[in-house]
């Protein structure tokens, strides 16, 4: 569960490691859903919330999602079942998306104990629910075993361009602390680097990798058979349940006039993959024909 992550602080305040676990301390308990309410929180504080959701692999895991809703932004947390850590930020107030993922490596062939990445593109409205009706989430039994009421398709990525991290900081404030393990996977796509640049982003910021129509046989790395040789990486993930959207009751007064309110939230779970350069199929070992 996401207890292997060490130590348990969240992508807002420092970065985790990760640190060796067992899947078998994962709990397949069934239980009846409950309901997540919104709550009178103090604004203008940060929150977190644990959820046990499961996998599409049947395992349970732990999400962690906070809320900062002075920095205007919301994360999420959670253990994959092939132990890869995954992130993801919510930066409103600079419309952006940060997705890592602290992949566990392959020693015996050759890898370090885990490898990261990190994809950056825009966040778009009514995506995720806001940060401060976020920070006022609250759920009635944390036992309860989740799943997403929407599960919405699969987006793909092409991240044909890398960010440099040290310039990072004028996409969002969060990539330096959420993606420094990276170093030199990160990622976005052409259009969202078009975006930011007509924003007044600099361009030393972005750097074009090569795609294939520039390199001859350029191939994806799943038919690509000589790990030191360059391909087309793909990574997918998927966050399977989080608050998409706010829903909204009415109550009557004693004339009968109708009053809407926040009443509780709507769960939504999809999926992303991304193809991205790499410059030795060696780091992307994830990515082969079975």
């Amino acid at each position: 569960m996401f207890a292997s992550c060490v130590p348990l602080v969240g992508p807002f305040t420092s970065r985790c490691a990760l640190a060796p676990s067992s899947s078998s301390s994962l709990l397949l308990l069934l239980s009846s859903l409950s309901l997540l309410l919104l709550s009178a929180a103090t604004p203008g504080l940060g929150s977190e919330l644990r959820v046990r959701v499961r996998l599409a692999d049947g395992l349970i895991t732990e999400e962690v999602l906070e809320a900062d809703s002075e920095r205007d932004a919301i994360s999420l947390e959670f253990k994959q079942g092939d132990g890869a850590l995954v992130t993801f930020v919510a930066d409103f107030k600079q419309n952006v998306k940060i997705f890592r993922a602290l992949i566990l490596g392959e020693l015996e062939r050759g890898q370090n104990q885990y490898q990261a990445l990190c994809f950056l593109s825009r966040l778009n409205r009514n995506e995720i629910i806001p940060s401060e009706s976020m920070a006022r989430l609250r759920q009635k039994n944390p036992q309860a075993i989740r799943l997403a009421e929407e599960r919405r398709g699969l987006e793909q990525l092409t991240m044909s361009t890398a960010v440099n991290l040290s310039r990072a900081g004028q996409l969002s404030s969060h990539v330096y602390n959420v993606c420094s393990e990276a170093h030199e996977a990160i990622y976005t796509s052409q259009d969202d680097a078009k975006h930011w640049l007509n924003k007044g982003v600099e361009g030393s910021v972005f750097e074009i990798l090569p795609q294939t129509a520039d390199t001859p046989g350029l191939q994806p790395c799943r038919v690509t058979r000589d790990l030191w040789q360059p391909c087309l990486c793909n990574y997918s993930l998927r966050l399977e349940w989080y608050p998409c959207l706010l829903k909204y009751c009415r109550s009557r007064d004693s004339t009968g006039k109708g009053t809407p309110y926040r009443c509780g939230i709507k769960s939504c779970s999809k999926g992303y993959q991304f193809t991205y350069y790499v410059p030795q199929k060696q780091l992307c070992l994830w990515d082969e024909e079975t």
